[in-house]
């Protein structure tokens, strides 16, 4: 197999060489978003009639939900957060405005490492009581009021750099999960730092304010490439896309890394993506509206809530009452603390039967790949919908589904296997026998929603 690292290199040389062009790309990028949220948000509502090719509306939905999405998690796993470094709009603007606020210090409350944890179940939450993958108001309203918060952010603190993505983005804890899986990353060599070869640059504008000297994996490096070549000692290479999960110890991973995930983008991203097909929801709006009828509690059945606060488009017929508002946070809730916590403990248990109870965390990062795989099916879903919708097949959908989520449970039990080597035989047993319990529940999950139900 060729070496690749000769022309990666280069490539990461190039990135430094021409980050001016990089930032025009990001300003054409900020232009894109922004027309594709706010216009389809003051557009007339699409009727039952109109597809995609002759309402911008449901063009813009598609391209934001059905490709945008899906497709920027799929670039983490492959390519690192190079989404954050070169593409993403908000990460642009919150530089851009650091650049002319009050350059303040980060409070330390604002430093709390669980805020992108709660920011994602926030945003996530929200998201689902306002329906913002159906429509372009609500998508304004969460991910413009996201970018406007960036903003603010950006002109309140540090100056010239992205405190935003740093401490406060809703999905920075779910990219840096994601990017351990990237098979390329940028690597410090410490030690060639400290020597400090000609030619001496100066030290580059670390925007997510990292310490390039000390930079490990791909997690938090937003790959913009700004440092490459520093000191000779920061190179873009290849890497085997498993070497950061393996490499992981229970003193490099914040216990917030594994609530997130767990927790996070496995047990509340699963109920979002559930929810609208579950019978078990179903069973649970059924059961309380009886008893809110045989209480006279008719007040929770109407539907004259705001739009901003739950789904309100009588003219579609497509209403959340207080009740429907009610059970999505009850289903969210259940599904995130029984999933994450059921696989929590596991992991928990996992890790004393192998004889280290400390190991748990490393234990529970092995789910990333299940984790990545498990958003990808669930935000596909919308586009699978959608081009149904404009009447395609898409046959292959479902084969396709079976493979990625075999694929992902497979390489995670792998992942755990290796953390388990250094166990003797029996205790590695037992404690695999953990894993698979992990894998196999989520997966259930998810074959439930595509298959089961």
């Amino acid at each position: 197999m060729p070496d690749l690292n000769p022309w990666l290199q280069r490539l990461g040389d190039g990135m430094r060489r021409h980050g001016a062009a990089i930032r025009r790309v990001q300003w054409l990028v900020v232009l894109f978003y922004v027309v594709l949220l706010v216009v389809p948000a003051f557009s007339p509502l699409p009727d039952s009639q109109a597809r995609m090719l002759d309402n911008l509306t449901l063009l813009a939905q598609f391209l934001f939900w059905g490709l945008w999405w899906p497709f920027v998690l799929l670039s983490i796993v492959l390519f690192g957060r190079l989404w954050c470094g070169v593409l993403c709009p908000e990460g642009a603007l919150s530089e851009w405005a650091s650049q002319y606020g009050k350059g303040l210090g980060m409070p330390r409350a604002l430093r709390w490492a669980g805020w992108p944890t709660l920011a994602f179940c926030l945003t996530t939450v929200y998201g689902q009581l306002i329906s913002v993958y159906d429509y372009a108001q609500a998508a304004l309203l969460i991910l413009g009021g996201s970018t406007i918060a960036a903003v603010l952010v950006g002109l309140l603190f540090a100056r010239g750099k992205r405190v935003w993505c740093r401490y406060l983005c809703p999905v920075s804890g779910v990219f840096a999960l994601l990017a351990r899986l990237a098979p390329v990353h940028f690597r410090v060599d410490e030690q060639r730092w400290l020597e400090n070869p000609a030619p001496r640059r100066p030290l580059p504008n670390c925007a997510p304010l990292l310490d390039i000297r000390r930079l490990r994996g791909a997690a938090d490096c937003h790959a913009c490439g700004r440092c490459s070549g520093q000191r000779d000692a920061v190179r873009l290479i290849a890497r085997s896309s498993s070497e950061e999960i393996l490499d992981a110890t229970a003193d490099t991973l914040s216990p917030w890394e594994v609530r997130l995930l767990l927790f996070g983008v496995i047990g509340l991203a699963m109920g979002a993506f559930q929810w609208t097909v579950s019978p078990w929801f179903v069973t649970l709006k059924q059961g309380l509206a009886q008893w809110l009828v045989a209480h006279d509690e008719i007040w929770a059945l109407q539907d004259n809530a705001p739009w901003w606060l739950l789904t309100h488009y009588p003219q579609l017929n497509d209403s959340f009452s207080w009740l429907d508002g009610a059970c999505i946070l009850a289903y969210l809730g259940l599904s995130a603390l029984l999933l994450g916590s059921t696989l929590l403990l596991l992991m928990h248990l996992a890790a004393k039967l192998a004889g280290d109870p400390t190991q748990y965390r490393t234990l529970a990062i092995t789910l990333t790949p299940l984790g990545a795989a498990g958003l990808f099916l669930g935000l596909s879903a919308t586009t699978v919908k959608l081009l149904r919708y404009e009447g395609l097949l898409l046959e292959w959908v479902q084969p396709a589904r079976a493979g990625l989520l075999l694929a992902a449970m497979a390489w995670s039990l792998w992942l755990g296997y290796k953390h388990l080597e250094p166990t003797t035989s029996a205790r590695r047993l037992c404690a695999l026998a953990c894993l698979v319990s992990a894998n196999s529940l989520v997966g259930y999950g998810w074959w439930l929603q595509f298959w089961g139900w």
